[in-house]
């Protein structure tokens, strides 16, 4: 089990820190692609069509995942955890296709997956000076107002009134730099074909963020535009062989967020408060998930996809804990932040302009303790995943956002972001009124518990009521299941809103302004001010380092290069592919290691030496989960799955000795499409002819 390894494992990765930044290191914007670092580290020149054709080949999934486009007619392929919600969406009692996966034979069989949005990104702009110009001379609110309706504007000039395209500024450096970011929107996504849960993550939880990996942890969308299948002429070829030992890979993807840059201060703070709050929580909801599984196979159905959430966040949340206790970690990063400051003042008129951010940051750190509870209950967690209290806040939050000027807004209700918004509300998907009201009953009690029974917080919440009795009650009186419901609601605005019956509209209504109090709070007295001198931390580094640091990931798409590799560890070498061969081997007939039934008479069709999943450098974190990994040449030879246990540290620093991605090779999935699963047609889409 990982929580074991975790003793050696990190014992190894801390003695790395204190060496140079890892070559292999870096998730890099597409329009700062490292070239120079490539070309000296792999050999490999990359020059801008081979960016060009890639980045316009490259998927971002509204689920938080990635992927990638391997056919002129729209073909993506990503992971097959990427799609759980699309096949819980499509599945129903006595029909589970988490389980036994989904393969259709026509294209009038891929099945429309509700919600979920595809998009490429077109191109990149620097708008940072008109930014910037906005705020000259202004202060507290109307510095952010100025700077808001900059961004606004920008957005809207950028894509206008042609919904098929998404605009975003995105922020960079901490609010160093400011880019535009065009997106090619596709709201019609299908399914086309998934192997079944066993087979896409063979070995469970306890192989999970661990290698020899044997898992065919793929999927196969199609983008539609206007009802057909969309033309995508930059698409990429599809390589029949796996990459071998040593060989360059790239993988480019959308990364969700990292904290690299993160001060020692602030890695206390999320080691003492943030990650120990949110370890206990996930316990609990895993331990109240679970009971909710053993209650018979429809409720096993249906909390299939949040267990293997909760499963995967729980090791992260390990991984992140184990890093930030360790006295080497923290040592590491003093070190790292004394030679900034020693270089800072040998510089005094940059020194002038910076003056003492670290200080600053510190003393925002009481803050954060004290309202890290407040502003996670209340805010950013509030709902606990309950599907119908999100829709209901949605759904009162644009009713009242949307009559202001789009500068003027939260900014997840700007412009640019109301179409997705109104896509994902609108979706025909369906709710559990069992896993709403846990949701809900978790959340409820635990804010009572964390901020206590007697705040006034607490008292506005439930209201008198028992958290799992108005838990049931908004549960059950809620109509928010009906999209129809949900439609009217939308398109009624703040009328059909303040007019809605419904409890759990009603509920949101009453205790909103009490979140968006402890929204402004966090904002005005922990995320402003850090960021503001964050902002000048980074922008010194940049000025002392060069264009050589890579910003922290952004949720945008990213380059990440490096090589096909295993790693040595405790004086144990692990090799950097497994095989089908061993797929079998490690096949007990038991569970986890239990294989479906068609693959157990395939076995001798498939060429047991050929690469199942193999390992390489390159540096990956969360969101990067179906991500395509191209050779030097740009063809696909894998999509990422996993990293190892050494890259659960991801979100704070790198080691190219030890962090792994894990990718599933595309020799493998030609092989299972064509000897498992016969999927000739797909097969011929692929490679052509």
């Amino acid at each position: 089990m990982i929580r074991n390894c975790f003793g050696a494992a990190l014992a190894a990765w801390i003695l790395a820190l204190a060496g140079p930044a890892a070559a292999d290191e870096g998730m890099w914007p597409f329009d700062q692609a490292p070239v120079v670092q490539v070309r000296r580290t792999l050999g490999v020149t990359l020059d801008s069509r081979w960016l060009d054709h890639l980045r316009a080949a490259s998927v971002r999934l509204t689920s938080g995942c990635s992927g990638s486009i391997v056919s002129p007619e729209g073909l993506a392929l990503t992971n097959h955890h990427c799609t759980f919600a699309c096949l819980e969406h499509l599945s129903g009692p006595g029909r589970d296709l988490v389980r036994d996966g989904f393969q259709a034979d026509r294209r009038g069989e891929e099945a429309p997956c509700p919600g979920l949005g595809a998009e490429i990104l077109v191109s990149i702009k620097d708008v940072t000076r008109a930014v910037f110009e906005a705020g000259r001379g202004k202060t507290g609110g109307a510095y952010a107002d100025a700077r808001q309706t900059a961004i606004a504007d920008a957005e809207r000039a950028a894509c206008g009134a042609d919904r098929r395209y998404r605009c975003q500024v995105v922020s960079f450096y901490d609010g160093g730099l400011f880019k535009m970011y065009k997106y090619r929107r596709y709201d019609d996504v299908r399914l086309v074909f998934t192997p079944e849960f066993q087979t896409g993550f063979f070995g469970g939880d306890p192989d999970n963020f661990n290698f020899p990996r044997y898992d065919l942890d793929c999927a196969f969308l199609r983008l539609y535009d206007r009802g057909r299948p969309a033309a995508t002429p930059d698409h990429l070829d599809w390589s029949t062989s796996p990459p071998g030992a040593g060989e360059p890979v790239f993988v480019a993807g959308s990364p969700g967020v990292t904290e690299r840059r993160l001060t020692v201060a602030q890695f206390q703070t999320l080691r003492d408060v943030a990650v120990p709050l949110l370890q206990a929580q996930n316990a609990e909801l895993h331990e109240r998930l679970t009971a909710l599984a053993s209650q018979g196979p429809e409720m096993r159905r249906i909390t299939a996809g949040p267990l293997f959430a909760i499963e995967n966040t729980r090791k992260i949340l390990e991984g992140r804990q184990a890093a930030l206790g360790d006295a080497a970690f923290m040592a590491a990063r003093q070190r790292e932040e004394a030679e900034t400051k020693a270089r800072l003042a040998a510089d005094p008129q940059l020194a002038a302009q910076v003056r003492d951010p670290w200080t600053e940051i510190e003393a925002r750190q009481a803050a954060y303790a004290r309202q890290f509870v407040v502003w996670r209950q209340l805010e950013s967690a509030a709902g606990e995943g309950s599907q119908l209290f999100l829709y209901a806040r949605d759904l009162v939050r644009a009713a009242a956002e949307r009559g202001k000027p789009t500068g003027q807004r939260l900014p997840e209700f700007s412009d640019s972001r109301l179409p997705l918004m109104e896509k994902l509300i609108l979706a025909d998907r369906p709710t559990y009124p069992a896993l709403e009201q846990l949701y809900l009953e978790v959340w409820l009690a635990d804010t009572q518990r964390l901020l206590g029974p007697e705040a006034a917080a607490t008292a506005m919440l439930l209201g008198g009521d028992a958290p799992a009795a108005l838990a049931r009650r908004l549960v059950a009186g809620s109509r928010l299941g009906d999209r129809t419901v949900r439609r009217a609601l939308w398109n009624g605005g703040a009328a059909a809103v303040l007019a809605s019956g419904d409890p759990m509209i009603k509920f949101v209504l009453a205790t909103d302004p009490l979140a968006r109090a402890a929204r402004e709070v966090w904002e005005d007295e922990v995320t402003g001010p850090v960021e503001d001198a964050a902002e000048r931390i980074v922008r010194a580094r940049y000025i002392l380092e060069g264009p050589e640091v890579y910003p922290d990931a952004t949720s945008t798409l990213r380059l990440s290069y490096g090589k096909v590799a295993g790693w040595e560890a405790a004086g144990r070498k692990t090799s950097p592919f497994t095989t089908f061969g061993g797929l079998y081997g490690r096949a007990t007939g038991a569970p986890p290691y239990d294989l479906p039934p068609r693959w157990l008479q395939a076995k001798g069709k498939l060429d047991p030496d050929a690469v199942l999943d193999f390992v390489t450098t390159n540096d990956i974190v969360g969101g990067s989960s179906g991500s395509p990994v191209v050779d030097a040449k740009g063809r696909i030879v894998g999509t990422a799955f996993d990293g190892n246990i050494y890259s659960i540290a991801g979100d704070f620093t790198y080691d190219s000795a030890l962090n792994r991605t894990i990718a599933v090779s595309t020799a493998a999935i030609t092989e299972a499409l064509a000897k498992v699963y016969g999927r000739s047609e797909l097969v011929k889409e692929l490679v052509g002819g």
